[in-house]
């Protein structure tokens, strides 16, 4: 169930990640973007201290907990100005598949390095011409003797260049019906017929974007993750907890912006009156922090129903979690802005750049608009229009 009390167990682990993320804080990301390198340290000693891995098993090298546990690591390292997009990714999508529905093999080879950070994986389902449709993927697998070809086109793909494999989202055809159905493959990034081509992003990010072209990659059996036939049930175990981790990177970023924008205000002084005083100021920041622990609500309760096992009463939750936080990230990081007035648009205060993050958490991984309309249709009972 649900609790508005935070166990000790959860609040010695928030305490404890803060302490990491600002002993790295948003000067070193800004200067590892500089450099254009990934957040290597931070996210090795993350995987040392046992943070990456906190949702998956124990048996497997991890900590045992759930998508509460990694929500709460990368919503503190991201109030701490240093977020870890590939959280998102490597440890709560495909370590949460694989744990729930790979082999023991592919459990054994893979968790413990997502768990500790020594090893990383991708996420690849978004095509050029499906968008928001997943039905409409033309990634497909199909059966040579015991291996499979994989043949299509995926885009918007996260850390590819850092990663060891991508868990691709293909289809099969039903040999009863001939329609095509989705399954996963575990794809290494240095198969045959795997190619890779960053994407021009204005998003300054450590993470780079990819689009990716299979080309007949052939795969051994061994590389489908979970049943043939399974279909949805398996993709949707990934994707709660992608946009519950979506909520926690945005709620991060907004009490990131929230806290330099406060501080500002307490500190900046005209006429003798510190701004802060003065309710235009001091309303639209106490709204954002409203807004942001609504969203944090909303979160928590997804990530609790995930990890109880209700996957319908958390794909509910996750969305509005999602839209939630994607919402009141934006605004905390506008009204900061606002704030320090010319200060905001610096490099030295550093929240600039999240005008631009801060779009990330309402357009990824799915749209406002497509939650809007899985809020009308699933949980008010409105007809689709489409």
């Amino acid at each position: 169930m649900t609790t508005l009390i935070e166990s000790e167990e959860h609040k010695a682990l928030r305490s404890a990640v803060s302490a990491l993320g600002n002993r790295y804080g948003r000067d070193y990301l800004s200067r590892t973007l500089a450099e254009g390198k990934p957040l290597t340290e931070l996210w090795s000693e993350a995987g040392k201290l046992g943070y990456l891995g906190v949702n998956l098993p124990e048996e497997h090298g991890g900590g045992g907990g759930g998508i509460t546990e990694l929500s709460i690591v990368l919503e503190e390292l991201g109030a701490a100005g240093s977020p870890l997009l590939m959280l998102v990714v490597s440890p709560a999508i495909c370590g949460t598949v694989i744990a729930r529905f790979g082999t023991e093999a592919q459990k054994r080879d893979w968790l413990p390095g997502l768990a500790d950070g020594t090893k990383l994986m991708a996420f690849g389902i978004t095509e050029p011409d499906a968008g928001s449709n997943s039905h409409r993927i033309t990634t497909t697998a199909r059966r040579d003797g015991a291996d499979w070809l994989l043949t299509g086109r995926k885009v918007f793909i996260s850390g590819v260049d850092m990663a060891d494999a991508v868990l691709i989202v293909g289809r099969t055809e039903d040999a009863r019906t001939g329609r095509l159905k989705p399954c996963l493959f575990i794809v290494p990034t240095d198969a045959p017929g795997f190619q890779k081509r960053p994407i021009d992003m204005e998003l300054k990010a450590a993470e780079k974007q990819f689009e990716l072209v299979l080309d007949d990659v052939r795969l051994p059996g061994e590389a489908l993750v979970g049943d043939e036939d399974a279909g949805l049930l398996q993709l949707f175990a990934g994707l709660n907890p992608e946009r519950i981790m979506t909520a926690a990177f945005a709620v991060g970023m907004g009490r990131y912006a929230l806290g330099r924008a406060v501080e500002y205000a307490r500190d900046r002084t005209v006429w003798k009156t510190p701004i802060g005083a003065h309710q235009a100021i001091a309303h639209p920041l106490a709204q954002a922090h409203i807004d942001l622990e609504l969203a944090r609500l909303m979160m928590q309760k997804a990530a609790h129903l995930y990890d109880a096992g209700d996957d319908i009463g958390a794909g509910e939750a996750a969305n509005m979690a999602k839209y939630a936080a994607g919402e009141a990230c934006v605004k905390a990081v506008d009204q900061a802005v606002h704030t320090l007035g010319g200060n905001g648009l610096t490099r030295e205060y550093g929240l600039a750049s999240l005008i631009t993050a801060a779009r990330v958490s309402r357009i990824a991984p799915v749209s406002r608009e497509m939650i809007l309309n899985y809020v009308s249709h699933q949980s008010l009972g409105l007809p689709k229009s489409y």
